[in-house]
This record gives C-alpha cells, sequence and structure tokens, in this order.
C-alpha cells in the first residue's frame, strides 16, 4: 500500500449509523461553504479552490470509513475527469487504490462466518495487516503449498446497504455532478444493478473464468487461477499476480515500445469482449491491472461486468463509424431507441440534441476511424473535455425535462472513457483493431 493507513475497528453497518455519518458531513459540507462566503465577503477575488478542497477532504474521509457502494460512486466519479473540480478528481482517485483497511479481528469474523475456520487455519501463511484495500473489499497476501495467493475479503455490511447508500450520496451526486434528478435516478437504477453485482464474489468468479477464458488467446495477458475451496459469497482467493500497477510501472521508466505492447493487450482485451462476447469488464481503472515481467497485463478484478443488449449495441456503434451514410429516417430510430431523443421533445430540441450525440460519439470514435492511434495526444482528450464542459453548461441541456441516453450507455461510456484514459496514461500508439463492419 502507498502509505500505512490507520486500519478500521469497526463499520457503520446499520441504516441509522450510516444515515447519521452522512449527516454529520452534509453539517461539515454546509460549515464549508459558509466559511468560504464569508471569506469572500472580505476578498471578493476569491476562488473556489480552497473551498473544493476541503469539501473534497470532508466528503473522501466519510466515504472512506463507510466503505461500499457510497466510496465506489467516488471512485466512479474520479474516472470521469470532465465531471469534476480538480481537488474532488485527486483525493477521489485514491479511493482506486487506498482506504483505510479493516483490522484483523474483524477479517477473522469474516473467514470465522464462512468456514468456521481463521485464515491461519485454511492457510500455511496469511498476512494479518491488508496489502490493498479499496472500496468494497480489501486484499491480504497468504500461501497455500507452493502457491502465493490474493484473498479478496469483502467489507461487513457493504452488500446490504447498497441501495440505502445510494439514496443517501443522491445529495452530494446531484450537487458535485451538476445533473437533474430525473437524470440522476435514470442512471442510479444501473448504478444499483451494478453495485449489487459486485457485492457477489460467486458470480464474480463465474465471470472471471467466463471471460478470461475466452480471452486466453489474446497475446500479452495474464489472469489468475480461482480457488473454490477457499473462496465463498464475500471472500474470493485467486492465484497471486506479481508486479507493478500502471503508475508503478511507467515510474520505472520502460520504452515506448513496452508502452505500446501493454496498450496494445488493453485495446485487444477490450475490443473481444465488446464485439465478440457482448460483455465486457467495465472498471478500467488502474488498480485493477498489474504490469508483469515481459511486459505482460496481468488482469485482477471482474467484479464489474456489463452484458451488451444487442440491439444498444448496433445501435451506438452503428454511430461510431466513420462515414454516417445511414438514412435520415434510420438515423432518427438509432436516436429514439438510444433514447437521445423522445416523443417529447421539441424540433428544435431533437435538432439540438441529435447534434450534440453525433458530435461526442464521433469524437469518441477517433480511434475507431484509423488503423493505428497515438492516445499519448493529449489534444484529443481536451477534445473530450472541452465538449463535455460546453454540454454540461449549455442552457438546452440544463432545461431539458428529461435524462438523456440509454442507461446501458453509462457504462459503455464509462468503459471506453476508462480505456482511453489508460492508453493516455501509458502514452501508446495501438492498431486499433476492430470488427470488419465496423472498420469499412
Amino acid at each position: 500500500m502507498p502509505e500505512k493507513l490507520r486500519e478500521q475497528e469497526s463499520i457503520p453497518v446499520s441504516k441509522v449509523q450510516r444515515a447519521a455519518k452522512f449527516i454529520s458531513t452534509g453539517a461539515k459540507v454546509g460549515g464549508n461553504y459558509v466559511r468560504h462566503y464569508a471569506k469572500k465577503m472580505v476578498n471578493p477575488a476569491l476562488d473556489k479552490e480552497g473551498l473544493h478542497q476541503s469539501n473534497a477532504e470532508d466528503i473522501y474521509k466519510s466515504l472512506s470509513q463507510l466503505k461500499g457502494s457510497a466510496l465506489k460512486v467516488a471512485q466512479m466519479m474520479s474516472m470521469d475527469k470532465n465531471l469534476l473540480p480538480r481537488a474532488y478528481q485527486d483525493k477521489f482517485t485514491m479511493a482506486q487504490y487506498s482506504a483505510p483497511p479493516l483490522s484483523y479481528p474483524l477479517v477473522v469474523k469474516t473467514f470465522q462466518k464462512y468456514f468456521s475456520k481463521g485464515p491461519e487455519q485454511l492457510f500455511d501463511t496469511f498476512t494479518r495487516s491488508a496489502v490493498n484495500a479499496a472500496s468494497i473489499g480489501q486484499v491480504h497476501q497468504a500461501t497455500k503449498g507452493d502457491k502465493v495467493l490474493a484473498v479478496k475479503i469483502q467489507y461487513p455490511g457493504v452488500a446490504d446497504s447498497v441501495s440505502s447508500d445510494l439514496k443517501l450520496v443522491r445529495p452530494f451526486a446531484l450537487r458535485l455532478l451538476n445533473m437533474n434528478e430525473k437524470e440522476l435516478d435514470h442512471y442510479m437504477e444501473e448504478v444499483e444493478e451494478k453495485l449489487l453485482e459486485e457485492t457477489d464474489y460467486q458470480l464474480e468468479i463465474q465471470r472471471s473464468r467466463e471471460i478470461s477464458g475466452a480471452c486466453s488467446h489474446i497475446a500479452n495477458l495474464n489472469f489468475p487461477n480461482y480457488y473454490d475451496e477457499f473462496s465463498s459469497e464475500r471472500i474470493i482467493t485467486m492465484d497471486w499476480i506479481q508486479g507493478n500497477h500502471i503508475k508503478e510501472w511507467l515510474e520505472t521508466n520502460p520504452s515506448q515500445e513496452a508502452k505500446n505492447q501493454i496498450g496494445q493487450a488493453l485495446w485487444d482485451f477490450y475490443n473481444h469482449q465488446v464485439h465478440n462476447l457482448m460483455q465486457v469488464h467495465a472498471d478500467p481503472h488502474p488498480g485493477n491491472f498489474i504490469v508483469q515481467e515481459g511486459d505482460v497485463l496481468g488482469i485482477i478484478d471482474f467484479g464489474c461486468v456489463k452484458i451488451i443488449p444487442e440491439d444498444f449495441y448496433h445501435g451506438y456503434f452503428s454511430l461510431i463509424k466513420k462515414d454516417l451514410l445511414i438514412k435520415e429516417e434510420e438515423l432518427n430510430q438509432i436516436f429514439y431507441n438510444l433514447e437521445f431523443i423522445s416523443d417529447k421533445d421539441t424540433d428544435q430540441e431533437k435538432a439540438y440534441f441529435k447534434g450534440v450525440f453525433k458530435e461526442m460519439i464521433s469524437l469518441l470514435g477517433k480511434p475507431f476511424h484509423v488503423d493505428r492511434f497515438d492516445f499519448a495526444d493529449d489534444g484529443f482528450f481536451e477534445q473530450i473535455f472541452e465538449l463535455g464542459d460546453r454540454i454540461s453548461n449549455d442552457k438546452m441541456f440544463k432545461k431539458s425535462r428529461q435524462a438523456r441516453g440509454s442507461r446501458h450507455g453509462l457504462y459503455i461510456n464509462r468503459t471506453y472513457f476508462g480505456l482511453y484514459n489508460l492508453l493516455n496514461q501509458l502514452g501508446a500508439t495501438v492498431d486499433t483493431t476492430k470488427p470488419d463492419w465496423l472498420a469499412s
């Protein structure tokens, strides 16, 4: 772990305890606003940076102690970098790598519940302190015979508190994301469904085996084996994948060739899942990937998998094609199906939103329009951020009476945005392989 974080002896588990934590945090944030505006009366030139930093610190501290869905939402928001002020991005990014871990007695308690034995009776060795702690669970290293294992333990109460936590996080999300309520509710249903799936570790093992088996032919990828005898609803035991997280690996100053190799493995992994398997590892944040010796990419977490409905897939990717040679009538139907426009819209709104989403998808589709793409090009990302800013501040968007875009798009957009972000961090140039129908 990057730094030694103080271990937590307990987690607020009941709805009342968790709600109280949110209320006290809301009061702190409210106090920060009062202080900010008092200072602004004295100094009218004061910007909001200090306010954002205080709020980010207070919110992250609370979410870290609560763990679970609330912290996961913070992690998701930090990936969508154009949604949040930088102070929040920087703080919430920590949820991808490090949250305060649980103390050892709580870990033992979880093992006793599912195996009627402590970890030291099941394994030859087991680290008392977590090696890594994130939003939904923490990881310990263990050995059994000649095998080195990673043991992921889910925090107590996380699965039971998903729905109530999302209701509690709603006011923060509305304020931070600058969304209207209808829009937020439209997506929260999808987020809740995915978070509930993420707490089902048996489903995660099943999907991990399915996808890693189907991707085993792809060059420079490595997947762990999973061990049912040491796994349960809330504990997963798998091979320990030795190596560095992408950020640490980049600090070793790898060659451009090595960065391209890792980038290509990432692109090929996602290309095969989306276009051939129609289900995808929809959580491409840096903490889920390990770079191993020989510049091989280890994939260590399949908790968040999005199944892609066929009608959504064909509509979405037909808009990504370079030459959009679709009759106006067909194009309108795709926009209706993807819920970008609806019968409630005026002709002016229909024209506006069709234009906006065409521009947005065409921009996200740029890597698909060429055979090879340089993701080190920061200009491409600036264009994405600028478009995001322009749209979110546009009056037409703000006064929209309905949510825009199919809920299925939430995790697909997030997947591509996360993938592009990782490839940008790597500074990789990759062959953007794609299905023939999309290339033509």
